[in-house]
């Protein structure tokens, strides 16, 4: 299969992105041409080099983009694709009117959060010429099938994956991270990535300072400051609660399976937005045990306590308690850690992921055949 995977971002500091060249770079492996179109980026570029694909670089300004959709338009013409994947907003909209009245064996549209479809975009969702939105979890499925008004067998469910092999704890140095930060090795090292409000990170803290009262070796790292300030705010919440001592505020990171390494146990503690957590997926790769609070999709990944704790959203309570329990019972986390990557390797790895997407493709491909 000729393929177009677009998507407006260009930075590995997103999970779109990441989920976008995994499929790329997954597809490409198994034969197929792979054309990857994005904002113009040199790492983007470099890294599609690496893989075999080809790197196109649009504006992708906004949705109406006339430059981009004309270009866009050109090249399917020229290339004739058989597939075309909008990862995002930006993308699904220009590609939408840069395919018009043309040829495409299969249009697919991802959605990965939770937020219901509007008066503002249900359109591009409902019409025709989009042959199937993928969602990355049975829950955010439903809330497009319910806002959109959209019949339940255009939306299908490709859970993303995770490159178990990339994500194994065998393969890294467990305290690299901890010795980069100087956090000593007798601290309980809790983690989360994410500081957006919506991500729960003063809900976190706040858990953290009621649980280091009985255990004051627990110690926080809040990864994913994207600026100065952001760290400044981390650090200023954290002296307020009384525990600077116990927070760590930490860049972005593109080695999260260093990272993860050096960790006790992973968090993401969400109260909105979410599908499910990448993050929480890969800590459970690396046999780490892991608390979600029940949004958006993340009960389909920790679907029960045999694989990790899952807290309702804002329940201050329910989190300082899976905490203790984490804490309090190593050897029982240590087991549900090791069924969590278990778990994961039979069900949420890339490989699946790319299977699953590679057959969406040709049935879509073939069913629009038979209909012409």
């Amino acid at each position: 299969m000729r393929i177009f995977q677009i998507l407006e971002f260009n930075q590995f500091n997103t999970g779109s992105v990441h989920q976008m060249f995994q499929a790329a770079s997954g597809l490409r492996a198994r034969g197929h041409e792979v054309t990857v179109i994005s904002r113009a980026d040199a790492t983007l570029a470099e890294k599609c080099r690496e893989q075999g694909i080809e790197f196109i670089g649009l504006p992708l300004s906004h949705a109406f983009d006339v430059r981009s959709v004309f270009r866009l338009r050109r090249l399917v013409r020229e290339r004739r694709p058989d597939v075309i994947h909008a990862h995002k907003g930006i993308a699904h909209s220009v590609a939408m009117f840069a395919v018009r009245g043309l040829r495409v064996g299969a249009f697919i549209v991802n959605r990965g959060v939770s937020f219901p479809l509007d008066l503002w975009n249900r359109g591009k969702y409902r019409t025709r010429r989009v042959d199937r939105v993928v969602t990355v979890c049975e829950q955010i499925r439903q809330v497009v099938i319910t806002s959109g008004k959209l019949p339940p067998e255009k939306v299908v469910v490709v859970y993303a994956g995770t490159d178990v092999s990339l994500f194994d704890p065998d393969r890294w140095d467990a305290r690299a991270f901890r010795r980069e930060k100087g956090i000593a090795d007798d601290r309980f090292l809790v983690a989360q990535v994410g500081v957006r409000d919506w991500k729960g990170w003063k809900e976190l803290v706040d858990a953290v300072c009621d649980v280091s009262v009985a255990s004051p070796a627990i110690h926080l790292a809040l990864i994913g400051c994207r600026t100065d300030a952001e760290k400044s705010e981390v650090a200023a919440y954290a002296r307020e609660r009384g525990i600077a001592d116990r927070v760590s505020a930490i860049e972005y990171r593109a080695d999260m399976p260093n990272v993860f390494a050096s960790c006790d146990a992973v968090v993401d503690a969400s109260w909105a937005g979410t599908g499910i957590t990448g993050t929480i997926r890969e800590a459970m790769a690396m046999r780490k045990p892991v608390i979600a609070t029940d949004a958006g999709g993340n009960r389909e990944l920790v679907s029960s306590p045999y694989v990790g704790w899952l807290v309702p959203m804002k329940d201050h309570n329910a989190l300082v308690a899976a905490l203790r329990d984490v804490l309090g019972d190593r050897a029982h986390a240590a087991a549900v850690a090791q069924h969590a990557r278990e778990h994961v390797v039979a069900g949420f790895s890339s490989e699946l992921r790319i299977t699953r997407l590679e057959e969406l493709y040709q049935r879509v491909i073939r069913d629009s055949a038979d209909r012409s």
